[in-house]
């Protein structure tokens, strides 16, 4: 019997048990399903955060200082490192968390002090008004700049700028709004203000810098520069190493992305196993399938077939039923992530590559599991089977 004429009574033994057909694939269905979405979150999430370490530029470096009474970095500190070759642009960073009002409307959001250069090396805009200028810092002036979530929770659709808030309870003049950025590495980067460095250190009543970001010249000198960057702060702060830290963003993108890589496998594992499961249910139904047409197979030993004829209808079954259980899972599963994305927001990148291996993953399991009943079949006596009730 040729191969063709086997996928047929293959497709006809299906067709004649449709129900129980549907639930036996109904396992590599959800498991290939379940392996594409779950990957398909993973990369998507991978990419996100990769493109929102990109944003920030590669060639930015991130001064972290903890709170420790050993190191106090100073603004003059702050110009030492601003001296270092291929430095082009630096912006010291005085932070907290400050409650913001206007009239009866309140909202509790990030502080941030810092300089003109803030701008530049984070590359924030103005969507209305201005941002801070040199002179704001050096006059200590009582201004901020709003965040766009800021801005809509405390004057809605509202211009803001030329209007006073509270921050604390002291009068601030807005002099203008951020475009909005969205979220990075989980923290929204538009509930905010911003306010001139002096002006916050006196606010937090605090003069110590808690953060810098240095931005090189260009991506090939950034190795350079953060090595002079430890070997000045090394020389400010003796033997205080584990008070502060400097990282770049290729660190961070490569931390992430190990960090969301491992997850994703981690996921595509466990997603996996389902596809196991359903091969169990295949090789069950096969198995209940041979007892039902143990008389079939004797009748068909009797008049001629052989026994690799039997082994290769029951094996072609089994693949087949995985075969078309993979290709529902891999429909379902863009359909699915399509939905998930929409509903919830997530981020989704599809790879063929990861559904081509779902679905030759689901013949694999449809083989594998399926040889043992299609031996089965091939090893009755015909005798004997022409004989069972």
């Amino acid at each position: 019997m040729g191969l063709i004429q086997s996928v047929k009574m293959a497709l006809r033994s299906i067709q004649g048990n449709k129900l129980r057909a549907f639930l036996t694939m109904l396992g590599i269905i959800i498991g290939v399903s379940s392996v594409i979405v779950l990957i398909s979150i993973g990369q998507g999430s991978s990419e996100q955060v990769t493109n929102q370490i990109n944003q920030l530029g590669t060639n930015l470096l991130t001064v972290n200082v903890m709170n420790s009474d050993s190191v106090k970095l100073t603004t003059d500190d702050v110009e030492k490192i601003r001296d270092i070759p291929g430095v082009k642009e630096i912006a010291p960073v005085v932070s907290g968390r400050v409650n913001v009002k206007n009239g009866t409307t309140s909202a509790q959001v990030s502080l941030i002090g810092t300089t003109s250069s803030y701008q530049a090396v984070r590359d924030v805009q103005a969507n209305q008004g201005r941002f801070l200028s040199d002179i704001d810092v050096a006059y200590r002036q009582k201004i901020v700049v709003l965040g766009a979530n800021t801005a809509q929770t405390l004057f809605g659709l509202d211009n803001p700028v030329g209007k006073y808030v509270q921050v604390e309870g002291t009068s601030f003049k807005v002099v203008g709004v951020l475009a909005s950025k969205g979220g990075s590495l989980g923290q929204s980067g538009d509930d905010v203000i911003i306010m001139p460095l002096s002006t916050a250190q006196r606010l937090v009543k605090n003069t110590s810098i808690q953060t810098v970001y240095i931005q090189g010249k260009n991506a090939e000198q950034v190795n350079f520069v953060m090595a002079q960057v430890e070997r000045t702060l090394a020389r400010m702060f003796p033997n205080t190493e584990d008070s502060y830290s400097v990282f770049n963003q290729q660190d961070l993108m490569e931390t992430m992305s190990s960090v969301t890589n491992t997850m994703t496998l981690m996921l595509g594992g466990i997603a996996g196993i389902s596809l196991l499961v359903g091969g169990i249910g295949i090789m069950n139904i096969m198995l209940v399938s041979v007892s039902e047409r143990t008389k079939e197979i004797g009748i068909r030993k009797a008049i001629g077939a052989k026994r690799k004829d039997i082994l290769l209808q029951f094996l072609i079954e089994s693949v087949v039923l995985s075969a078309l259980g993979g290709v529902i899972g891999v429909g379902l599963g863009f359909i699915i992530g399509k939905v998930l994305a929409t509903a919830m927001g997530l981020s989704i990148s599809y790879s063929t590559s990861v559904s081509l291996i779902s679905f030759l993953f689901s013949l694999f399991v449809g083989v594998v599991f399926g040889v043992f009943p299609a031996n089965k079949a091939a090893k009755l006596d015909p005798i004997q089977a022409l004989r069972y009730e």
